[in-house]
């Protein structure tokens, strides 16, 4: 996408753009040497207000005795100013820490990049960025080709190249990257893996700034939960699903396999074993920069973490404040009702259609059975001859389970609270067992009932001929 840089444009980046304002500051030497020692030379993501303040003295001094820097003031004063209207800092407090913390923001790394890239190189490779242009140009090309045909012609040759290279290795031909070749791949290697450090500190900036829109709009919102919710959810969905963010999931993903990072710790050590490459005494730390990913990336996805605490926070907020609310109506009810309780208004007051609301869950609904379908054949019976007793159908018991429920019923009116044994206590078991397993059945089928497997209880009873029996069960509570 082209960028219009006419002269009102250029104009307003140069004033408000951060990175333009720290290459234009008057001590912009003295700031740039600083912020590369204490973040990127270093590696490092954040620094303590005090460990951070104590660097900046001593290098405060050490610019002083040297002549010719007019910076009068303490090192916590600078710290502040390069953290609010500068924008080269970022001035936080950790989660674990009530100790100020700093940051360097996206602007502030860029402007120190690309004074970087003034530095007179040893020599300026052209070779490597061909081959990684012309690379790209041709997965692009590959990529979009809807064409099966197309793809396995290029497939086929890609295949008959390999062949030939093979061919060559077993007849002993093997063709080694010259020294000049190493050095320049190792160059453009080194530079976009410390790219890509910037490019995750930008990406947390973005979260970040999202972060801090997402306070302001909580502590100013007035209206409702859902509103706000689905505002700031959509707003992170953008974030998330933009070529940004979907080029960052993908990058974390691959990141985050093992196999990734042996393989990376593997190549990474072969190649810092290269002669050609020692020789150029390569910066030590890129033997780790895959881990130094793996630690922006885990910053990144804290600020997201942050989010979801945020909009957690919120609810819990809400929800208090609004059964505090549920509080104040109900007595301001009750003092309306003490009020009237001497002299009722006459007539009808109000109407309740139903008392208790009617909740059907969509879980709890039966799933779909077909019908049964019984199925006669004609087979001629036979009339048996065998004398069976039937004394054993005069003796089928039939509990009735409404009575159940108002013996307990009658016994919650009393008090809060009732065991199975004290209500079988004032209504003894008239059919046994069987109502035993029925009083279990009614408990389960009520929701306020409580089953306790850890406690037991003791239920006795006499049969038809006078005999005590009992059954130990879990203890059984019924309440109203």
């Amino acid at each position: 996408m082209s960028t219009s840089l006419d002269r009102a444009t250029l104009q307003k980046l140069r004033e408000q753009n951060p990175a333009w304002r720290l290459l234009a500051a008057t001590h912009a030497p003295f700031i740039i040497s600083f912020l590369h020692q204490a973040f990127l030379a270093s590696n490092t993501r954040t620094v303590s207000q005090q460990a951070l303040a104590s660097r900046l003295e001593d290098h405060l001094h050490e610019g002083r005795s040297l002549g010719g820097l007019e910076l009068p003031k303490r090192a916590e004063a600078y710290l502040d100013d390069w953290a609010g209207d500068s924008g080269w800092l970022r001035k936080f407090y950790p989660m674990d820490s009530d100790e100020a913390h700093f940051d360097l923001t996206a602007a502030a790394e860029r402007a120190i990049a690309w004074v970087t890239r003034l530095l007179e190189r040893r020599f300026v490779g052209t070779q490597s960025r061909l081959l990684t242009v012309f690379q790209l140009l041709s997965s692009m090309v590959e990529g979009s080709e809807v064409d099966p045909n197309a793809r396995l012609a290029e497939l086929q040759k890609r295949r008959d190249a390999i062949d030939q290279e093979m061919e060559r290795l077993r007849a002993g031909l093997v063709d080694v990257m010259a020294a000049t070749e190493l050095r320049e791949r190792f160059q453009l290697m080194a530079s976009t893996a410390r790219e890509l450090l910037a490019d995750f500190r930008e990406l947390e900036q973005s979260f970040h700034l999202l972060d801090r829109d997402v306070r302001q709009r909580i502590a100013t919102w007035s209206g409702g939960r859902g509103a706000l919710i689905d505002d700031i959810l959509g707003e992170r969905d953008a974030l998330s699903s933009s070529d940004q963010g979907t080029s960052f999931r993908a990058f974390w993903d691959f990141l985050m396999s093992p196999d990734r990072q042996e393989e990376l710790t593997q190549k990474l050590q072969h190649v810092f074993e290269l002669e050609a490459i020692r020789q150029t005494a390569p910066d030590p730390r890129l033997r780790r920069i895959h881990y130094d990913w793996l630690a922006a990336g885990e910053a990144t996805q804290r600020t997201v973490a942050r989010l979801s605490e945020q909009l957690r926070r919120y609810l819990d907020d809400r929800v208090f404040l609004e059964n505090r609310r549920i509080l104040e109506v109900i007595r301001n009810l009750e003092q309306q009702a003490l009020a009237f309780r001497n002299s009722p208004p006459g007539g009808t007051v109000a109407e309740l259609h139903d008392l208790t609301p009617a909740v059907e869950l969509p879980l709890e609904r039966p799933l779909f059975a077909p019908p049964f379908v019984a199925r006669l054949t004609q087979q001629l019976l036979e009339v048996g001859e065998e004398d069976v007793a039937s004394d054993g159908l005069f003796e089928q018991v039939a509990v009735d389970r409404a009575r159940l429920r108002t013996n307990i019923q009658h016994l919650l009116q009393r008090q809060e609270r009732i065991t199975l044994a004290e209500v079988v206590a004032q209504h003894p078991l008239q059919h046994g067992l069987a109502e035993l397993v029925s009083y279990i059945a009614v408990a389960s089928e009520n929701r306020k009932s409580v089953f306790d497997e850890q406690s037991s209880q003791r239920i006795e009873w006499n049969d038809r001929r006078g005999q005590t029996r009992s059954a130990t069960i879990p203890l059984v509570v019924f309440t109203r």
